[in-house]
Order: C-alpha cells, then sequence, then structure tokens
C-alpha cells in the first residue's frame, strides 16, 4: 500500500521543540511527511498533499505575527481544498482561528494528564468515551467556527470540533513521556510547586492510559485515505 503524502507544519518556536515535535509525529503516523518549520516561514507551496498536520507550538493564534498570518492563509487554502487536516493544540487554535471560531487566553493554565470526554467520530473511533491524555494549554478555542461540531471537551473547554473534513483536538496525543517532562520543566511561570506536582504525575501508568489516544493518528490516517479513494 503507496503512504499517504501528509504536511507537516511544525508550529515549534525553539530549538529544543522543533526536533522533539518532528519525531513525535513521525512515530506516530504512518505516512510521508514533508516538514515545514512555519515559525520559521517555510509553508508549502502548493496544495498537493493527502493531509495537513498542524503542531503545537509555545505561541499563541491570536498573536499578530506575520507567520501566524501566513500559516492561517494556507490552512483555509487547504480546507477549502477539501484537504483533510488535524490540528494538535496550537494547530487545534490556529485552525479554529482560521474558520472563523475564536480563541482567547485562559483564566487558569491546564496542564497534566487529565480525562477528557468524546461525542461520536471517525477521529475517536475505537478510544473509551472517557480517556486520558497529557495536556497543555494557557489559551482555548471560545467559539467554534460556523457548522462546527465540538467532539471532545473537559470542565475546561473545547478539547476536539471538527468541520467537514478538518479535526482539531486541544490534548497532545503525540507526547511520550520524555516530552511531556521537558514541556513541564519549560513552564517556569508555574511555580516550582505545581511543576513538581505535574512531574510527578508523569508515570508509566498514566502514559500507558494516555497511549489509546495514539489511535486517532490512525483514524486520521484511514479517514484522509477513504478522501483520497472517493472520486470527487
Amino acid at each position: 500500500m503507496v503512504q499517504l503524502r501528509f504536511a507537516l507544519l511544525n508550529a515549534s518556536t525553539t530549538e529544543a521543540a522543533i526536533p522533539s515535535t518532528n519525531r513525535n509525529f513521525r512515530r506516530e503516523l504512518d505516512a510521508d511527511l514533508t516538514e515545514f518549520l512555519v515559525s520559521r516561514g517555510q509553508l508549502p507551496d502548493s496544495f498537493e498533499f493527502d493531509g495537513v498536520i498542524v503542531t503545537g507550538s509555545a505561541a499563541s493564534a491570536y498573536w499578530e505575527e506575520d507567520w501566524i498570518e501566513d500559516t492561517r492563509e494556507w490552512i483555509q487554502g487547504a480546507h477549502e481544498r477539501g484537504l483533510p487536516i488535524l490540528g494538535v493544540c496550537f494547530g487545534h487554535q490556529l485552525l479554529a482561528s482560521a474558520l472563523g471560531g475564536t480563541v482567547a487566553e485562559m483564566d487558569e493554565f491546564e496542564i497534566g494528564y487529565r480525562e477528557v470526554s468524546h461525542e461520536d467520530s471517525p477521529l475517536f473511533s475505537g478510544i473509551d468515551d472517557r480517556f486520558t491524555v497529557f495536556i497543555t494549554h494557557g489559551d482555548r478555542v471560545i467559539e467554534l467556527p460556523d457548522g462546527g461540531e465540538r467532539i471532545a471537551e473537559n470542565e475546561y473547554g473545547v478539547h476536539g470540533f471538527r468541520v467537514g473534513h478538518a479535526f482539531g483536538v486541544q490534548f497532545h496525543p503525540e507526547y511520550d513521556m520524555e516530552t511531556a517532562a521537558a514541556v513541564t520543566r519549560r513552564k517556569e511561570f508555574l511555580g516550582e510547586d505545581r511543576i513538581e506536582s505535574v512531574l510527578a504525575g508523569i508515570t508509566d501508568e498514566q502514559y500507558a492510559e494516555a497511549c489509546q489516544a495514539k489511535q486517532l493518528f490512525d483514524n486520521f490516517t484511514e479517514y484522509a485515505a477513504q478522501i483520497h479513494r472517493t472520486p470527487a
């Protein structure tokens, strides 16, 4: 079977995060990934892909930076052409913004292994209705795009949505334990006590539970394959 071609829009902004983001998504996705470092101005010069992945970032979707606006416009173009899109964390927020939704800063930062509930969706096929994931974000989608369907949530709000062939998830199904710990340690603004509390919760048992959510990568790839096989 020929692998699908996905554009990986790596929105990481630091030297430490760029390679780990690339590694995590390449490990989880059974597809031919072409990486574009969008925070450095790299974007595909065409839409000749079978799907698109938009990653997390330390940036905010509402920042007025050229690379964020350029990426938002490219996502709009991909969506208009019917490409399957999966946005993760920042990617979820930028996707919502690109399609007409609203993103805002939260009153409280959410971080650590948490539970999320999902609705019926091809993205969550085979995943328990309530499942564990690693989460780290200080912004959230407060208004879905027109036609948007909320497909996952917890007490902090929207954790997944769908518009047509585009899907967003606020959590990080791609994280391994090393990444979860490294990202947590970089959140110095949370204070030492909270950081240590989150780190104490990054255990083999929690990670094993969170691995169920990785099924969504296979689900998205299969969904993209179905779209690819469907005559226009």
